[in-house]
């Protein structure tokens, strides 16, 4: 009888290790399409084995603990965002999870962002080569290369949240940016523009002008109409973010003489749209540049409270300009009273 016990013991110990084994250490087909997971800061080894359990990583999450611990591996678990596709074994995900390798980075891309500015983000980032970032970005057989009808990329490098790896090439990152653009600008897009008259470099063109201008989305529709009303009067556009981009850097209060820079790019100079984009614009403005409000309205001026003042003429306009002008030298007078007393 002992010795019939010995052997089940023997028996069910080998296959308990032969299943750990092959839990363990044979290769596990991810999901189909591959799996992100996020690996969040201060989980514990059970919430990370849990986790790779839920989203089909591994066959079983109690194996991946016991192989952590066993291994000593389990309090060396790197927090971050993670890409499996293929096979992967248990104890491969947990080498990676342990050295961090593959490790991706969340990076988010704001609406209106320049494209020194996301060369800016990039390099901060995940360390993007920024220099060789803008040499592309502004190279035009790239741009074509992308199905990109302009002489660059500036306005196609769609504002998103991206998962980069560190150190990512640059050509993987604008690559990236420029498939999620034209995710996101269908077929539809280029049909609707040819039916307004435009091509889509000027729909994109003027969706920059709204992007720079709007901090309401109840105002894009009214500033693309002010824009395309210009445009059909053939007036100035004078907008300012075409000046800001010329002058480059942080955006700051244009000054007189700023408007006088002779550049394509100035609109208060030059009639029409600019030669291309001045930032990189998301959907809600690219909507607004073909479905402007319908409206008569000539001018816009900052109200002092995110919003803007429209008009008709040039009259009710410069009544309202003078109104932000009172507006702001009241508050530069409280600045100085706030400095004085402090």
């Amino acid at each position: 009888m002992r010795k019939f016990l010995k052997a089940s013991i023997v028996v069910l110990v080998a296959v308990a290790v032969a299943t750990f084994s092959v839990l363990a250490f044979w290769p596990h087909t991810v999901p189909a399409g591959g799996v992100t997971v996020d690996i969040p800061y201060g989980a514990s080894p059970r919430q990370v084995a849990d986790i790779l359990g839920k989203n089909g990583l591994v066959r079983s999450a109690r194996v991946f603990y016991g192989l952590a611990r066993l291994t000593g591996w389990s309090d060396q678990l790197r927090a971050g965002v993670y890409r499996f596709e293929g096979q992967a074994s248990c104890l491969e995900i947990l080498k990676r999870l342990k050295t961090g390798h593959g490790v991706l980075r969340r990076v988010t891309i704001p609406e209106g962002a320049r494209s020194w500015e996301i060369a800016a983000i990039l390099k901060h980032s995940v360390g993007v080569d920024s220099a060789r970032f803008m040499v592309l970005v502004h190279t035009d057989s790239v741009a074509h290369a992308y199905g990109v009808d302009a002489p660059g990329l500036e306005g196609y490098l769609y504002p998103d949240t991206y998962l980069f790896s560190p150190r990512i090439a640059p050509e993987k990152a604008i690559e990236a940016m420029v498939h999620r653009f034209w995710e996101v600008v269908d077929d539809s897009i280029p049909k609707l523009a040819e039916k307004r008259g435009m091509s889509l470099h000027q729909v994109i063109t003027l969706a920059s002008l709204i992007e720079g201008e709007a901090k309401l989305d109840s105002e894009r529709a009214l500033i693309s109409a002010v824009y395309i009303n210009r445009l059909r009067k053939g007036m100035l556009l004078q907008a300012c973010p075409t000046v800001q981009y010329v002058i480059g850097g942080r955006r700051r209060r244009l000054l007189l003489a700023d408007l006088q820079i002779d550049s394509p790019y100035n609109t208060y100079r030059y009639r029409g749209l600019p030669p291309g984009p001045v930032n990189n614009p998301g959907l809600r403005s690219i909507t607004a540049a073909l479905h402007p409000a319908h409206v008569d309205y000539l001018y816009f001026v900052a109200n002092g409270k995110d919003g803007h003042y429209f008009s008709r003429t040039l009259a009710e306009h410069l009544r309202y300009k003078a109104k932000l002008d009172a507006l702001r030298r009241r508050l530069a007078r409280e600045k100085r009273n706030h400095r004085t007393v402090f």
